[in-house]
């Protein structure tokens, strides 16, 4: 048996929501959009309780379920659907749905006037065309919140323009202050190696949401929520963007060392590497004390932060020639043993085997009836009286159509017979 499914799951006998209610239960969501940022947010909305239907091109779906390899393959269809798709689609239902045709857009405005909220990403006014915008929508349902991701946003003079992740991440100033420095060997602009500005842009779509069910539940109004890629990623820029601004002191590229904080890095030991951080002066001095150098603590080049920033090559040189005689383990325990942080260097295989990750639930096996086991990251928001609960595999395209449109909208068989025969789901 693969050991990933002795990892904490829910499971029949004892599932999580039979134990405590989830935080967004009776919350009916609309999940409109593609790729990433959308999906991720209303997955993370169906991790907390809500009841999410995702709304997809009729055929092909989202086109994330195709952005291959590598696959997961059904063990007895052997039908494929990308490992990216299995990342931000938990949780949900899926329908296919053709909206852009009146029939289609009919269906999408009966489930709108039985929905809390509604997701879209497609580019700045597509939605208005067909009678689906905010002001068509909110008049049929005027507590609906209506989330729009674009890559710059509903207002300014990019809101036309399509955006992805690796465009915005040039644009938004992540890759200035990303990469190895000037004069060194492959130095240049470099892309973080995840989606960092579709995820936090998805992660804002659901601050954004769960604020706005917070205002509708003293208000009784929904409202117009304007997320863009571009927007997300300067605001991630913290320091980077504050040196500028403030000081009009550009950070420079620092490749794996912090720009301010000195010793804040990778380090060679005697088997391979490790991560040293260290924040502040009491850190340092224990750290000094763990390398057996307790005089560096003392030692006028090193006792402050701007004297370490300052000689930072030299400190560099004297940690690697200490470090050179042990290996990580016995770094790690005595680095950690001293309150400084310290560790390993982990790929995807040291990750799935991580006990700590393990004992919190971050590793989790859902069960699809066609494509089988599929292994997912649990949820890294904790609750002590309304736990999340994972439990639903990503559908298959179109899976839940007939049953959502049977069960929300009360269509006969005849009727969801003939919208399929049309190729309107």
């Amino acid at each position: 048996m693969d050991d990933r499914t002795n990892h904490l799951t829910p499971s029949a006998d004892c599932p999580i929501s039979a134990q405590k209610k989830r935080i967004l239960e009776g919350v009916k969501v609309l999940d409109l959009s593609r790729v990433v940022a959308g999906p991720l947010a209303g997955q993370t909305l169906a991790d907390l309780g809500a009841d999410v239907i995702k709304i997809e091109r009729v055929g092909d779906g989202d086109d994330l379920r195709t952005l291959g390899p590598p696959w997961v393959t059904s063990p007895t269809t052997k039908l494929e659907q990308s490992t990216y798709f299995q990342t931000v689609n938990r949780g949900k239902k899926s329908l296919t749905l053709d909206f852009a045709r009146p029939e289609g857009g009919e269906i999408l405005k009966a489930l709108v006037r039985e929905s809390d909220v509604l997701i879209e990403n497609f580019r700045t006014g597509t939605l208005a065309r067909y009678g689906l915008g905010y002001e068509d929508l909110h008049a049929l349902n005027p507590r609906l919140i209506y989330c729009s991701i674009t890559g710059f946003g509903q207002t300014g003079p990019y809101r036309e323009r399509s955006g992805y992740d690796y465009l915005v991440q040039a644009m938004g100033g992540q890759m200035a202050v990303t990469g190895l420095p000037d004069g060194m060997t492959g130095a240049g602009p470099m892309r973080v190696g995840v989606p960092i500005a579709d995820i936090t842009a998805g992660n804002n779509a659901v601050i954004a949401i769960l604020a706005a069910l917070y205002h509708r539940e003293h208000s009784g109004k929904g409202q117009h929520i304007d997320i863009s890629l571009f927007d997300s990623q300067v605001g991630l820029l913290l320091n980077s963007l504050s040196a500028w601004m403030n000081a009009r002191a550009p950070l420079p590229r620092t490749g794996n060392d912090h720009p301010t904080a000195v010793p804040n890095g990778v380090f060679a030991v005697k088997d391979g590497h490790i991560l040293i951080a260290t924040f502040n002066d009491r850190e340092f001095a224990r750290l000094a004390a763990a390398l057996g150098h307790p005089e560096w603590g003392e030692d006028l080049r090193y006792a402050r932060s701007r004297d370490r920033l300052a000689n930072r090559v030299q400190l560099t040189k004297d940690m690697t020639e200490a470090l050179a005689h042990h290996g990580k383990r016995y770094w790690m325990e005595r680095i950690n043993g001293a309150k400084v942080s310290c560790g390993p260097i982990n790929d995807m295989h040291d990750i799935e085997k991580d006990q700590q990750l393990a004992v919190r639930e971050m590793f989790v096996t859902l069960n699809h009836p066609v494509m089988g086991e599929i292994h997912v990251a649990g949820s890294p928001l904790k609750f002590s009286e309304t736990p999340v609960d994972i439990s639903r595999a990503p559908p298959l395209v179109g899976e839940d159509s007939e049953a959502i449109l049977r069960e929300r909208l009360m269509l006969t068989d005849a009727e969801i017979q003939n919208l399929r025969t049309n190729k309107i789901i």
